[in-house]
Formats: C-alpha cells, structure tokens, sequence
C-alpha cells in the first residue's frame, strides 16, 4: 500500500518561484523547502532576494537565487537554459511573479495596461515555455500558475487586472493541453483576498476590510501560508492526474452570493 504522505515528498526536487522575495512568493517557496525541495528565489531586486534565501537558509532550506526579468523573453530564456546545463533539472515552476495597478477603466492608461499584463501574463508564457522545454526532454514537470479569485470575479477599478488573471487559467488550461502528453501537470491556484504587500492598502482601509469580512463566507482575510497545502499538492506526485484545473483557495467567496 503506498504511503499516503509521501504523494507530497518534495524531496530531491527542485523549485523555481517567480515573484519570490516577498508575499505570496516567499510564503510558496518557505512551504516548497519544508516539504524537502531545494528552492529557487527569483525577483529583480538582488537585496531583497537575498534577505529572502538568508531567512530560509537559517531555517535549513537549501536555496539558491536565479535573478532575471520575468518579462523580458532573453533574459528568461537565457537564465533557464544556463542554469539548467550548468546545475540540473528545474522540477517545478510556480509562476507567482504579478502586479495590480486600480484605476477606474475609463481612465485606465495604456502604458499601465501593457506593463500589467506583460508582468503578469506575458511572464508565465515566457518562463513557462522555456522551463517546459527542458521538463518535456524529461517527460515530467510541474507547472503551478497562480491565477486569483479575480480570474472569476471582478470589482470596480481593477478590470485589466481581472483580465490578465482570467488570461492566467485559460493559459493553464492551453498549457495542460499542449503538454500533458509529455509528462507535465499544469495547473494554477487562485488565491482570494490575503494579508500580502500587494494589498497593502486595501487590508488598511477599514471600510473595505468590513465589506471582506462580510462578503467572503470565512469572515476574514487569508493568511499565505494558507497557500502552502494547495501548491505542494500541485507540486507533489499527489496530484499526478490533475491538469489544467484551477484551484479556489478563497475562503469560499467564489461559492457565494
């Protein structure tokens, strides 16, 4: 009978997250090293992202930084395939690198619109494609997306947001769909509201707290290390057979009126 907590071993595996030197990134990448993978920090900010693999290694992760742009399609492609020769197989992607800009769309500006969606869009075809690319030549990987609950909701102020995350799970899906056959899961999490420098101001605002609090079934904000369960099971042989499917980790607000 096969050992039920070992489906979630990560060990001998290694993860790359995008986005990884604060927030919802470092939260993914501190509970994929608990689960025994050596971990990769990426961001463009060395300092943090050194301040970041220091408090995981004192906490006894084996990490290293692989510091690149995440939209810029040399960059990416360059980082991975040197990395790749150089150090060895790149197991599983969380592409978690994002941004919000809120603006009323009429008065959205389009610069804003194009450098919120190469960030969070344009960034997970980049780094997605050319990590597969070595994961199919292997015949398995793991890809987790992370999408949000906007992917099926929107609010006033933040449409192109909406957009570019509603992008993010058909791109799973075109993902899952393309390259299932070699090997590869892809599947993304969608995160609901959470206390995350991202949402500084909101979780600020008295007022929009009372509106969250009141709206989402669990009557509150979602810690990110509640995101840690959802993403090493996408990330583990436990969800072997999951594909293109997008995980609500949203304390129910997607199931409610």
């Amino acid at each position: 009978m096969a050992d039920g907590l070992a489906l979630f071993s990560l060990k001998g595996k290694r993860a790359l997250v995008t986005g990884s030197s604060q927030g919802i990134g470092f939260a993914l990448a501190r509970g994929l090293a608990a689960a025994g993978a050596e971990i990769l920090l990426n961001g463009r900010d060395t300092g943090k992202l050194a301040t970041a693999a220091d408090t995981l290694r004192a906490e006894g992760a084996t990490v290293q930084i692989l510091a690149f742009d995440v939209t810029d399609a040399q960059a990416v492609t360059a980082a991975i395939d040197t990395f790749e020769q150089e150090n060895g197989a790149i197991d599983i992607l969380v592409n978690n690198a994002g941004m919000q800009h809120r603006t009323p769309l009429e008065d959205f500006p389009a610069d804003a619109f194009e450098r919120l969606m190469k960030t969070n869009v344009t960034s997970v075809f980049l780094v997605g494609q050319a990590v597969a690319r070595h994961m199919i030549a292997r015949k398995a990987g793991k890809i987790v997306n992370i999408a949000s609950v906007q992917t099926a909701l929107a609010r006033p102020g933040i449409a192109p947001y909406t957009a570019s995350k509603g992008a993010v799970a058909n791109l799973t899906k075109g993902m899952a769909t393309d390259w299932a056959r070699h090997g590869l899961q892809c599947n993304a999490i969608a995160p609901g509201y959470f206390d995350t420098p991202l949402n500084a101001a909101l979780v600020a605002d008295p007022e929009f707290t009372a509106w969250l609090e009141k709206r989402t079934p669990a009557g509150r904000w979602g810690n990110v290390e509640e995101l840690v369960g959802a993403c090493i099971f996408l990330a583990s042989a436990a969800s072997s057979f999951v594909n293109g499917h997008t995980l609500f980790v949203d304390g129910a607000i997607t199931a409610s009126l």
